[in-house]
């Protein structure tokens, strides 16, 4: 079985403006059951306020729970299904990256902490005076998303823009503004970033992708050390253990299947790289997961 990965047109209740759609909650899960009953991927950007309801939201198999107040980001790629042990309510909204980028061009989606990098949180809990500030913004844009008026387009990307200016403060609120990373180490992060969701399968060293962004090893490992307090290394092996549980868990291949199409050199040696990095053998995550599940 192949992660599907879900577009923008395929949804119901589109209104005819490209790469965007916003809906309530509920209305979503309804109109498009079908697409949603098993773990998907998007090409989008999705962001989810909800006001009422409770469950687990699985991002990349990490468990949070659904509740009043909570915000959820994904950017294109990740895998993710919804629980709900009561009825949830709130708003949802995606949009391509373009629809963003090609209206900002001073800043970009990767300007917001919770679309900068894949090591950032993909939530946030709002306060009870931010939720209620922020469902406005929501509900402004689902209005003017039905109503076709003049200048509409415009409208709804600058209330969007709001919207993330306005979660990036409430995201940030405890940060230390000094100690945010520089503009200039963002860069590369957000480059490194890209580069090893390109060539993890083949490139496993940090050396290679140095040479992409021509710039030494000793500097990228000061780079990501400084911005999330880990090594390449660590950055590059986390994105192969991601694939492998996406492999392992939503595939239909054999693990040795799996060993190889991760380009390891054979079966035992990605077992020991998957142990040591997960404390289970892959069957055992498999396993684990399902029992779990």
């Amino acid at each position: 079985m192949k992660i599907p990965v879900l577009k923008i047109e395929q949804f119901k209740e589109s209104h005819s403006l490209n790469d965007f759609y916003i809906n309530s909650f509920s209305n979503h899960i309804e109109l498009n059951k079908k697409l949603l009953s098993k773990p998907h991927s998007h090409n989008f950007y999705l962001c989810v306020l909800f006001t009422e309801g409770s469950g687990i939201h699985e991002i990349d198999f990490n468990s949070y729970t659904v509740n009043p107040g909570k915000v959820f980001f994904l950017k294109p790629g990740q895998t993710h299904f919804w629980k709900f042990d009561t009825k949830p309510e709130g708003f949802i909204f995606f949009h391509s990256q373009e629809f963003y980028n090609l209206k900002f061009l001073d800043h970009t989606l990767q300007s917001f902490p919770f679309f900068y990098s894949n090591q950032n949180p993909p939530l946030l809990e709002l306060s009870t005076e931010n939720l209620n500030k922020l469902k406005l913004k929501f509900e402004e844009i689902y209005v003017e998303y039905h109503q076709k008026k003049l200048l509409r387009e415009l409208k709804i990307i600058n209330t969007i823009n709001n919207i993330y200016i306005e979660l990036t403060r409430a995201y940030t609120a405890n940060v230390n503004i000094e100690k945010l990373v520089s503009p200039y180490y963002a860069v590369i992060l957000e480059n490194l970033e890209d580069l090893i969701n390109t060539h993890f399968y083949k490139e496993k060293f940090p050396k290679f992708y140095a040479n992409q962004l021509n710039i030494t090893t000793k500097h990228l490992n000061r780079v990501v050390k400084k911005a999330l307090n880990k090594t390449t290394s660590q950055l590059i092996s986390e994105r192969i253990i991601l694939e492998s549980k996406r492999l392992i868990i939503h595939s239909e291949n054999n693990l040795a299947n799996i060993a190889d199409t991760l380009q390891f050199s054979d079966y035992a040696y990605f077992s020991r790289f998957f142990k040591l990095n997960t404390g289970f053998t892959p069957m055992g995550f498999r396993k684990k997961y399902y029992f779990i599940k």
